[in-house]
């Protein structure tokens, strides 16, 4: 498994225990992805091409996060068809988050952020409920 042996070991894991092996289009487009080269995945629906682009940046966070660099910031944006962004969501981020954290807890290593995350997290908390309350009374007085 070639294309796998720069991932986290419990990603790695988490894509061996759900998957016999990468399909082309991923085993081909990991290794130029992991170099940082612009990466176009042209392949049938159904190849994975998806899973290889999120399972890639999802490897990438999880390597900052266990070494304590995972910083409260986007680190990725991915653009979905909106046809495809409930599948996107469940299939290729959120079951390979929960696994990988199953996968991070079982081996006794935590993902961690930095030290600022927690508060910057309640003080947009805070914004976001002022400006939903906001706009809120702004619609009742400008229907």
């Amino acid at each position: 498994m070639k294309a796998l042996e720069s991932f986290h070991p419990a990603v790695r894991e988490w894509f061996l225990k759900h998957f016999p092996a990468p399909t082309e289009p991923q085993a081909q487009a990991w290794p130029a992805i992991k170099e940082g080269q612009h990466t176009l995945i042209a392949a049938p629906t159904g190849s994975g091409k998806t899973l290889a682009a999120f399972l890639s940046a999802i490897d990438d966070l999880v390597w900052k996060a266990t070494a304590g660099e995972l910083g409260d910031e986007t680190h990725v944006v991915y653009v979905s068809p909106l046809k495809a962004l409930s599948n996107d969501i469940q299939i290729n981020l959120q079951q390979p988050l929960s696994g990988i954290q199953q996968n991070l807890e079982a081996a006794g290593t935590a993902a961690r952020r930095d030290s600022h995350a927690g508060a910057h997290r309640r003080h947009a908390g805070e914004r976001s409920r002022g400006h939903d309350e906001e706009a809120a009374a702004h619609h009742r007085h400008h229907p």
